[in-house]
Formats: structure tokens, C-alpha cells, sequence
């Protein structure tokens, strides 16, 4: 399905004084023959402006690109049904999540060819085995993770795990740090916020570590705890920063847990997602006095 974004100047006159000016501002249209008052709507919606005299457009252009989100304008429905999108990383023995963590050992802890001799002729079964540590492919870190008095897998309810709507803030190429003004613009309460970032074209590989991996700023991730996110995933290495720089701090963990926001890293496939009207789930196993553990993330999409 082909989307639309405008490209313009706008100038902005408020009926009780004042204004505001735009250059080069990008919006999703829902079609290549938006007219210049349709812009101005769509723009003093997505901006939530009150009060506005007047709008002018100047230098507007049409680019074919795919919608970033915005309040003006929604998916348009495709004929009913539904899909499902995989968002889950698949885990296969030996696998690098983290450089220089341990990955997985898959084995059998029961062989079909062993099983044989316990049941009947002709019935057979295969038990597989496997050892990790938690955070292992596409996880979720609930707040013990962070917090020894902090709810663990057991202690996180469903209603912060499953059957959420959900919110993709696509991040631009390019950009490391996700702060609050790059938040700003998202009404996130009660949404599983899902940053894109693209970086997980290098999972399973060196460059997945490299130093300019994107992340969640500590006050984006407070910002996005006092706005009420029931979740918070990201498509990176890490929701924090792990540079040296960053000498071992985790904001971005510290103020998402301790609000009781759990977080899904090493997300992929978010580029398959519309901005909004979608469902996401990532629910882990309840075992107890474990604060992380893999998931199958997946979004119900209405097609």
C-alpha cells in the first residue's frame, strides 16, 4: 500500500497573538491531492494547536514515503480481516544476543529413536533441552530485573504484557538518542511504545555492539513513564546507552522499571507495522524469581 507525506513551509497566526513558523515540515497525508487547506487542518491537529487565526502554506510538495504517525490522519482499512506481524528474533543454538554473553546450548533430552522403547509400535515422541541465561534473543526485563523488591515474571499482570494497543515512533537514520522532544509529539498513555530504529539489521553480528547503537535517554524514558506507556520496546541492542561513555549507568531501565514499565528489547520487524491501530503482545512464562526472559513478540494488525 503506497503512503503519502507532504513537505512545506507554514506560517502560523494565533487569533489571541503571536505566531509560529515552519520550514521544511514533514506530515502524513492520506492521499497524493491534499489541497493546501487540508495541510493546514492536519497540521494544527497533529500539533494539537488552540486558537489559531490563520495558517499559510508555502512550498508544499508530495514525496511517496511511508506515514511516520500523526494525529490526522489513520490507516485506511483494506477490506476487514486481520494479521499477524512477527516481531520476535528466532533462537537457535549458539546464538549471540550479546556479545561476550553465553548463548544458548539446544539439545535433546530425548531422541525419537530413544523413545521408542517406551511406547507402543509406531508411536514416538522428541523432548528437547536448552540452556541460557534470560536474555537471550527478544526479551522483556520486568522491574526485578532492575529492583531486588520489584515484581518478577510472576508478578507483572497481563494487562502490561498482552493485547495492548500499540505505537511505533519511527526513529530517523542516523539518530542515536531518543530524548523527549523526539516523544513529545506521541500520546503514548496506556500504548506499548515501540521504537524503530532499524538496528536490527545487524543482530547477530559485530556491528549490533558498535558504539553508535540508538538508545532511550534517561528523560525520554521518564517522559514516556509519566505519560502512562504501559510498555516500552526497542529494536536495538540496549533501551540505554552502552558506550563507555555512559560508564555503565542505565537510565533508561532505572526510571521504565522502577514506574513498573516492563521494557522488550532486540525487537525486529517493526518496519512491518502502521504507526497506530495495531495490538502487541510479548508475554513470557510466569516462572518464579526470574526478572527477564525471552518472548514471542507479535502485533495483531487490522488489514
Amino acid at each position: 500500500m503506497v503512503e503519502y507525506r507532504t513537505v512545506f513551509d507554514a506560517e502560523v497566526v494565533f487569533s489571541n497573538g503571536g505566531g509560529l513558523r515552519t520550514d521544511g515540515f514533514r506530515l502524513d497525508v492520506p492521499h497524493p491531492d491534499v489541497t493546501d487547506d487540508e495541510v493546514a487542518a492536519l497540521l494544527v491537529r497533529h500539533l494539537g494547536l488552540l486558537m489559531v487565526g490563520e495558517v499559510r502554506i508555502t512550498n508544499r510538495t508530495v514525496v511517496e514515503e511511508p506515514h511516520k504517525g500523526g494525529r490526522g490522519v489513520t490507516a485506511p482499512a483494506t477490506g476487514g480481516g486481520r494479521k499477524l506481524v512477527e516481531l520476535s528474533h528466532v533462537i537457535t543454538d549458539g546464538l549471540v544476543t550479546l556479545p561476550g554473553w553465553p548463548a544458548p546450548a539446544i539439545t535433546e533430552w530425548l531422541t525419537r529413536e530413544a523413545s521408542r522403547s517406551r511406547y507402543a509400535p509406531g508411536v514416538e515422541f522428541q523432548v528437547g533441552r536448552i540452556d541460557m541465561i534470560a536474555n537471550t534473543g527478544t526479551y522483556v526485563d520486568t522491574p526485578s530485573h532492575r529492583f531486588a523488591d520489584g515484581p518478577d515474571l510472576t508478578g507483572v499482570p497481563l494487562d502490561r504484557l498482552a493485547d495492548l494497543p500499540g505505537l511505533v515512533v519511527r526513529v530517523p537514520a542516523g539518530t542515536r538518542a531518543v530524548d523527549r522532544l523526539m516523544l513529545a509529539p506521541y500520546d503514548v498513555a496506556g500504548c506499548a511504545v515501540l521504537l524503530h530504529t532499524g538496528w536490527d539489521v545487524h543482530f547477530g553480528t559485530d556491528a549490533y555492539a558498535a558504539p553508535d547503537a540508538p538508545y532511550l535517554t534517561g528523560d525520554g524514558a521518564q517522559w514516556l513513564a509519566e505519560s502512562g506507556a504501559a510498555l516500552v520496546g526497542i529494536d536495538s541492542i540496549n533501551i540505554d546507552d552502552m558506550t563507555a561513555a555512559a560508564a555503565g549507568q542505565r537510565p533508561a531501565h532505572t526510571g521504565l522499571l522502577a514506574a513498573g514499565v516492563p521494557i522488550v528489547e532486540h525487537l525486529t520487524g517493526l518496519d512491518a507495522l502502521p504507526p497506530t491501530g495495531f495490538r502487541f503482545t510479548a508475554a513470557p512464562p510466569r516462572v518464579a524469581g526470574m526478572g527477564t526472559f525471552p518472548v514471542r513478540a507479535f502485533a495483531v494488525v487490522d488489514a
